[in-house]
């Protein structure tokens, strides 16, 4: 006796679990992205950009005087598949079953719509739906938990995102700086748009509160929390939001939002399935098929503040070491410091460099060749008098570069 509620019943019972589904998230509850339901396959989300079109009135204007220009292309949305399934006791939910059928086993498919609705509300707390944090963290690929991308892996892995350049932890002494960061990098196109919003984790949020409530005269006492608002912005903390990233965007539950995701119920007949777990015990299965995925729209509308590890690698441009085969360099190779000399007698007429990577990842360039980290450079010849090196380090991720300058000096024979 299988129970399938996408072809049995009316489709008010699975758009209410879906509902459930996927309105236990904050993003939704929210109304901090737009939601596209019964995408089945690829939905296109359309995006045009415009310039500059204003000038200088004419009696005739031509099609020379035209000025500006239409960008149209798209991005999309791609659900993906995945499933909840639990098993569960009938006898556990007899209140909502049992007064409508006296005898027998359980047939769902008998029970009126709101009992059913009632049933499922309450199979959706079993199955516990963990779409929230896949909402913000989620990431695809085939590894079990890795069912689709979430809105923080679509910003990181934008070109277009801007990107803050300072990766310092985020603490009390600095979260106010972090914040006046962020909000410089915002857009002006976007910095007075209602919807504009920041978000940021729980935890640093607290920190927040608690760095303006210790301002005398300026904040809530202790019995009180402080608005979630900073410089006239909205705050929205987030509890699936990891420490130490910041996002700013435009985000609505309307089709004017930066932030979109597509949901649907997988097309086939068994988008639901309740049925006998064995047919000799007391126990059914809950099975329920979905898709869903996200999606940024305009990434240079967007400012992301990332001062977890793996970012600070990634943005990262410090060496492990850096060696001159003619000599040592004064100072000690430190990162922060950008200039290095070297002196040598007359008899040195060349020298190589050794750069060791500090992260995986980075390109590493003796002027315009390329170095293999921990490998020797190709011999430089060196004339008498100084002799300049440039030796740039590229991020991982390709947006930060760092140019050290080496100057060795060959003494007069």
């Amino acid at each position: 006796m299988s129970v399938n509620i996408k072809t049995v019943y009316a489709g008010e019972v699975l758009d209410e679990l879906l509902v459930r589904a996927t309105t236990g998230n904050e993003l939704v509850a929210g109304g901090h992205i737009h939601i596209q339901p019964n995408v089945q396959k690829k939905f296109a989300i359309p995006r045009m950009k415009t310039s500059r079109m204003l000038q200088k009135r004419k009696e005739q204007p031509v099609e020379g005087d035209s000025k500006g220009n239409f960008n149209i292309d798209e991005k999309y949305l791609e659900p993906k598949d995945f499933m909840a399934f639990t098993t569960f006791n009938p006898r556990a939910f007899e209140q909502f079953w049992r007064p409508f059928q006296p005898e027998g086993n359980l047939v769902f498919r008998e029970l009126p719509i709101d009992v059913q609705n009632q049933m499922l509300a309450e199979l959706a707390k079993v199955v516990d739906f963990e779409l929230g944090y896949h909402y913000i963290n989620g990431t695809y690929s085939d590894n079990e938990g890795d069912f689709f991308d979430g809105i923080l892996t679509r910003i990181s892995a934008d070109p277009y995102v801007i990107s803050v350049g300072d990766n310092s932890e985020i603490t009390s002494a600095n979260i106010l700086n972090v914040l006046k960061l962020v909000k410089s990098r915002i857009p002006k196109a976007i910095k007075r748009n209602p919807n504009l919003k920041i978000f940021i984790s729980d935890a640093e949020f607290d920190t927040y509160d608690a760095v303006l409530t210790d301002k005398p005269y300026k904040g809530q006492d202790y019995t009180n929390m402080n608005p979630e608002r900073y410089k006239g912005i909205r705050m929205v903390p987030l509890k699936d939001l990891p420490q130490g990233v910041i996002v700013a965007a435009v985000t609505s539950a309307g089709l004017d939002s930066n932030f979109w995701a597509g949901v649907d119920y997988v097309d086939d007949s068994e988008a639901i399935l309740i049925d006998k777990l064995t047919n000799a015990g007391e126990l059914y299965f809950f099975k329920m098929l979905m898709k869903a995925d996200t999606n940024i729209v305009f990434g240079e509308d967007i400012v992301l503040y990332d001062g977890r590890a793996e970012a600070k690698a990634q943005n990262s441009t410090a060496l492990d070491s850096l060696v001159a085969s003619a000599g040592a360099l004064t100072p000690e190779y430190f990162a922060e410091v950008l200039q290095y000399t070297v002196n040598v007698g007359n008899a040195v007429s060349s020298t190589t460099f050794t750069a060791t990577e500090g992260e995986t990842g980075q390109t590493l360039k003796l002027g315009s060749a390329d170095l293999t980290s921990g490998e020797a450079s190709a011999a430089q010849n060196l004339v008498v008098g100084d002799n300049l090196f440039a030796l740039t380090v590229i991020s991982a991720n390709g947006e930060n570069a760092t140019t050290y300058i080496i100057k060795v000096t060959r003494a007069a024979a």
